[in-house]
């Protein structure tokens, strides 16, 4: 294995590039997964039982598709490298993708919405595969330096909470805005308004990034053993586990959030002031993650602190709604949103590292096969929270565009704050567990290099 980038160094405008990408991402799929349950179910006019079963199904073909293209853009040779061509050629294509999910044609039969309905999530679900596992195996090939890479993974995740507030805060006033005659109408603009930011981001990450870390050519590796392989990686199954607490607990808050500030809050306006209140701070938080990760010296430990200070602050936010107490309620929102920021730069931080401790540990060096598993992970517990909270909600009587009941109140409540509070005290104990810290890292790596 060579470096080719002298001591590992990454120019600050490759950095800056790769964390676009994640800008790109985000305008897509956090845009999915804060808008698009209440699109279905309000908009298009969709049941809550057809969307529950929607993301228990998708799951099924993601554990199809995510392996099968992390396993490809390992056997990638171009002269732009193994996974940078993924991302010029498949975000376009994506961007396409998230335009058609947002078409809503409510005056369809319901076998015909719901047909529609599974075609068009499950290809932008393909589409986001395709671009979202070679851009989050790109990190790794760009260097192996581990304070290079925390860099990296802060630039991007710096990146992302800009992004995610400005999707908060203009997301409804845009709808809002271009549906002035019809909701469907606003949703489809803004879709085709973020399709075209993803594919301009990505493009501008595939052009400033290059993939310096050079993986000897091997013979075609069986299934079997890429995946004993896996087994025997203990520090990337713990980040494994932890992503699919991650994509559990964030993805089903995320889906509840506008169900909560439209029906329990009583106005969907506050989304965007709480959006506003929680931007500063979730920059803030990300760029927390690298003094953090040099007191612990280790990536899981500072992930499990933040996880930790993550769920303490949403169990206290139960205490406070906006009405009766709005300076509480925007003050641990704020709280929340700081160390969840943290914990996310951490955690996309460690995901590198686990390839060179498998490749030190088996042989075998598979950055997309792992990354695939990675995604599939989040994308499983993303389809178990949302997936329970569509039924919970449709099973204690939610209808859409009406006056709730005080038990789906109670569902929309408690999954805004206890619930993902739990969940997050449950990774940080998880992740407490992680011991890949930076001495040993820093061995493996010599090692590798001597072999």
């Amino acid at each position: 294995m060579e470096n080719k980038t002298e001591n590992g160094k990454v120019p600050l405008i490759s950095k800056i590039a790769y964390g676009f990408g994640d800008v790109g991402c985000n305008f897509s799929w956090m845009f999915v997964s804060n808008f698009l349950m209440i699109f279905y179910t309000d908009v298009f006019g969709i049941s809550m039982a057809a969307v529950s079963g929607l993301m228990l199904f998708s799951r099924f073909w993601d554990a199809i598709n995510d392996p099968i293209i992390g396993g490809l853009t390992d056997k990638t040779k171009s002269r732009w490298g193994r996974y940078r061509p993924w991302i010029l050629i498949s975000a376009p294509i994506t961007a396409v993708i998230l335009a058609l999910t947002f078409w809503a044609h409510p005056g369809w039969s319901n076998t015909a919405k719901i047909v529609y309905m599974v075609i068009t999530y499950c290809l932008l679900v393909l589409g986001y595969t395709c671009v979202n596992i070679p851009y989050g195996t790109l990190c790794g090939a760009m260097t192996q330096n581990i304070d290079e890479r925390a860099k990296i993974n802060t630039s991007r995740s710096v990146a992302a909470m800009i992004a995610i507030g400005i999707i908060n805060i203009i997301t409804v006033p845009l709808v809002t805005k271009f549906g002035s005659s019809s909701a469907k109408q606003g949703y489809l603009t803004v879709a085709v308004l973020y399709g075209c930011i993803f594919a301009a981001c990505h493009f501008f990450c595939f052009a400033k990034t290059k993939e310096t870390v050079e993986i000897p050519e091997k013979e075609k590796t069986p299934l079997k053993v890429q995946i004993n392989a896996v087994l025997q990686n203990r520090p990337y199954l713990l980040a494994l586990a932890g992503q699919v607490l991650f994509g559990f607990t964030l993805y089903g808050r995320n889906a509840d959030i506008l169900y909560y500030f439209t029906y329990m809050e009583g106005n969907a306006s506050y989304y965007t002031t709480y959006s506003m209140c929680i931007i500063i701070p979730s920059i803030l938080g990300a760029a927390c993650f690298q003094s953090v990760f040099h007191k612990t010296n280790n990536k899981g430990r500072a992930a499990s602190i933040f996880a930790l200070l993550t769920g303490i602050s949403m169990l206290v936010l139960y205490l406070f709604n906006v009405q009766d107490s709005p300076v509480g309620f925007y003050a641990f929102s704020a709280l929340t949103q700081f160390f969840f920021s943290g914990f996310n730069t951490a955690i996309y931080a460690i995901i590198p590292d686990c390839a060179e401790y498998g490749q030190w540990k088996t042989g075998l060096r598979n950055d997309g096969f792992q990354y695939a598993f990675i995604s599939l992970g989040n994308k499983i517990g993303m389809a178990l929270g949302t997936a329970m909270l569509a039924g919970l909600l449709g099973k204690f009587g939610y209808v859409a565009n009406q006056q709730q009941n005080d038990a789906v109140i109670l569902v929309m409540k408690h999954a805004f704050t206890t619930v993902p509070g739990v969940l997050w005290v449950v990774t940080a104990v998880v992740l407490f567990f992680y011991r890949l810290n930076r001495t040993n890292y820093n061995r493996i790596v010599e090692e590798l290099k001597k072999r």
